[in-house]
């Protein structure tokens, strides 16, 4: 896209430096995923680029460190409690969560800075001072190296971020709404689910993408609480680069990044969605 035909010299060469600058930061960004992903694919069991890849000769490129995720136990069982306890975790915090920015979001809240500070706290205090409260709290009441243990401290965590998007969806929400939903005759459950939950399905939905995405990638808290039989994806990752490195780790990594892409893309395609029921051009 060309600058504006009657922006000044100054104004023309800031327009491309912007970009290039933009262009830099994002290639900084995204430059270790661009280096993963090829890097799985290599047949040899390095995590450098062959002299084969390098020459994009057929012979050094395999799937065979797919098949080695595909095919060991360890690896599905750890994918297996990923999914559990982040889509438990994620129901949760999701619920709870916007139950509480709800709350907050009424004018007869009492102490809401207050009771906002508690609830995000779990994102300004550093996480190894969260794990070793949790690790002694569930200790004494036994749900250490529990299911119930993990997904409950993981709810603990994805919550701050259910609260902060629907309470920032809810910033410009229109009360009148409810009231004329009063007026006519519906109970406070019918108003929530016929008014205001279409309307913050955005907040909700971007919330608990979060919520999940801090649960499946969370490791700190999982290394203090869990057991054996609770083992995470994140924590073989982990596991495996301590006791055996091996290009699988690439795999899952690769496998990881197409989840994201996958979330994030639903996520906007529902965005896109609510903006159409409600007669907004989607942007």
């Amino acid at each position: 896209m060309a600058a504006p035909e009657n922006a000044t010299a100054p104004e023309k060469a800031w327009y491309y430096i912007f970009r290039v600058l933009c262009a830099l930061i994002f290639l900084f960004l995204i430059g270790p995923i661009l280096v993963i992903i090829p890097l799985s694919f290599n047949a040899e069991p390095y995590f450098t680029f062959t002299e084969a890849m390098l020459s994009f000769d057929p012979a050094g490129y395999s799937f065979r460190w797919y098949e080695d995720f595909f095919t060991s136990d360890e690896w599905l069982r750890s994918i297996r409690n990923s999914f559990i306890v982040a889509i438990f975790s994620t129901i949760l915090a999701t619920v709870l969560g916007t139950i509480a920015a709800l709350g907050l979001s009424s004018r007869f809240m009492p102490y809401r800075s207050l009771v906002m500070a508690i609830l995000i706290s779990p994102m300004i205090v550093p996480l190894i001072i969260s794990a070793a409260a949790m690790f002694f709290f569930y200790s004494k009441i036994e749900l250490a190296q529990t299911f119930v243990g993990v997904i409950l401290a993981h709810t603990a965590l994805g919550i701050p971020f259910v609260v902060i998007t629907v309470t920032a969806t809810l910033t410009g929400f229109d009360h009148t709404l409810t009231r004329a939903s009063a007026s006519l005759g519906a109970d406070p459950t019918r108003t929530f689910f016929r008014v205001i939950l279409p309307l913050v399905t955005p907040g909700v939905i971007s919330g608990a993408l979060f919520a999940f995405i801090t649960s499946f990638d969370e490791v700190v808290v999982v290394l203090f609480l869990a057991g054996p039989e609770q083992r995470t994806i994140p924590i073989q990752m982990w596991s495996g680069i301590r006791e055996q490195i091996s290009p699988t780790i690439l795999a899952v990594a690769t496998l990881l990044v197409l989840l994201s892409i996958t979330l994030l893309t639903l996520v906007e395609l529902l965005r896109r969605r609510s903006e159409r029921l409600r007669g907004m051009t989607p942007g």
